[in-house]
């Protein structure tokens, strides 16, 4: 697998030397599309920079340069054409998530990711209350949303959208908008997810080999219009249930390469 070069990085540019680390405000990194590899390894650099006492909690929103296949952290079985896999006439690219869950495919879609500290209960609980700003979000687009239920056979389905758990969100019709999936170090909670918006009906069935779940989002825009509204309806409504000022801080030249040497590392450590 090739190294991930300089000329890759976006531009946005800041001096993050000023940002506050108290807990009643958190950074907002503005909405970035990069390649998976990129979008993995700022969450995880992200997740350390916390856990050292160096950044404050932090909201992003992103979206993926390229049709890409995100596996579970834990998960060791996946289809092996999954490796050459391909979609008009490009690679699917396929990486690993800091978190666990199973593989998500990622084209039409929005991810969000939260890292946190100090929330306490249960693993579930945590995931409540971190999901309760995207069900505030999505009620402000007048869409509401439902925790999902699922059996005790869905840990042997590959596909994080081919069933719903407690952790995830559905629409009324019980179609699922929302696969999360958390990583804990200690205290502090990352956690991520993607949010379906226009998938491929196409490139579903390409890799999964089936049909895919009913979706029908009730929205009337499409494209960046539709992912500028929803991320403008979740960033209020994180502020107001997190109950924090979000600080929005572009990644500055030194993060960027921090993040970049990650990358590199990453793809040593796996050949």
């Amino acid at each position: 697998m090739a190294l991930f070069h300089t000329s890759d990085l976006p531009l946005e540019t800041s001096d993050s030397s000023d940002l506050p680390l108290q807990s009643s405000s958190w950074r907002l990194i503005p909405l970035l599309q990069a390649s998976g590899r990129l979008q993995m390894a700022i969450d995880q650099w992200l997740l350390a920079q916390h856990q050292r006492g160096k950044h404050p909690p932090v909201l992003r929103f992103y979206t993926w340069a390229s049709p890409t296949i995100s596996l579970g952290y834990h998960q060791r079985r996946w289809p092996e054409f999954w490796e050459q896999l391909t979609w008009a006439s490009q690679p699917v690219e396929l990486v690993k998530r800091p978190s666990g869950g199973r593989a998500v495919l990622h084209h039409g879609d929005l991810t969000y990711m939260v890292v946190n500290s100090g929330l306490t209960g249960k693993r579930l609980d945590a995931y409540h209350q971190i999901c309760e700003f995207l069900i505030q979000g999505w009620r402000s687009l007048g869409v509401e949303l439902h925790y999902g239920s699922a059996g005790r056979g869905y840990i042997h389905n590959p596909n994080c959208f081919g069933t719903a758990t407690g952790a995830d969100l559905v629409l009324a019709d019980g179609s699922k908008l929302i696969g999360s999936a958390q990583l804990r170090r200690g205290n502090v909670i990352l956690q991520h997810g993607s949010i379906r918006l226009e998938p491929d009906a196409g490139l579903y069935t390409h890799v999964f080999g089936e049909a895919p779940p009913p979706f029908n989002l009730p929205m009337a825009q499409q494209g960046d219009a539709l992912i500028n509204i929803v991320v403008d309806a979740l960033t209020h409504a994180a502020a107001d249930c997190f109950g924090v000022e979000l600080v929005e801080k572009p990644l500055s030249n030194q993060e960027w390469q921090e993040i970049l040497a990650l990358v590199n590392s990453n793809q040593n450590k796996s050949g």
